[in-house]
């Protein structure tokens, strides 16, 4: 559960950095564009590796292709994965980030539909169990455990963001000083 958390923040820094794209063509929202989707696939894959693990142990099967909320986020993964092999693969202009925050904002509307499906759609996975009363079921030891693994896993989102952030502030810079240095070769 920490992993799809965090990945809804991931994807959710992938909307809002496609909408400032569209919206006042940035820098800063094309970071969030890159941050955004590299998250979103670290923490994607995180969830869909460790899902088949719990799935084997609580259901006997690794994946169940009839439950919707297992799909969806294997969908949203993928949506990740395109978005940073296009932007690594593709020349970096304003027609290639206009495509890829398309997709971005496209793929946004796998999130809502990820968050809500064991509520619409159960069928293996639990009911919503965190916001429930204490009678859900869930033992309390279990559900320190998890505020454990939320905080932890939240705090590592957070360092990850940052560095992300940076990194990318710095590329830009980087590519500026060469473009820069280029035009003063080519005027001598």
């Amino acid at each position: 559960m920490p992993f799809a958390w965090t990945s809804f923040l991931a994807f959710g820094m992938l909307f809002w950095g496609s909408l400032g794209w569209y919206l006042r063509r940035t820098e800063r929202s094309w970071r969030l564009v890159q941050s955004g989707s590299d998250l979103g696939l670290l923490f994607g894959i995180g969830v869909i590796t460790s899902g088949p693990i719990w799935g084997m142990a609580e259901w006997g099967v690794p994946w169940d292709w009839a439950d919707l909320r297992l799909n969806t986020f294997a969908l949203l993964t993928a949506l990740a994965l395109f978005i940073v092999m296009a932007r690594r693969s593709q020349p970096d202009h304003d027609s290639t980030r206009d495509t890829i925050a398309a997709v971005g904002l496209f793929g946004f509307i796998l999130v809502p539909i990820t968050a809500v499906a064991t509520t619409l759609y159960q069928k293996r996975h639990p009911g919503v169990v965190i916001i429930e009363s204490e009678d859900s079921g869930l033992d309390p030891a279990i559900r320190a455990v998890m505020m454990v693994g939320f905080v932890s896993i939240t705090l590592l989102f957070i360092g990850f963001t940052i560095i992300s952030d940076k990194l990318y502030s710095a590329e830009a810079e980087i590519e500026l000083n060469l473009k820069a240095l280029d035009e003063m070769d080519g005027g001598e």
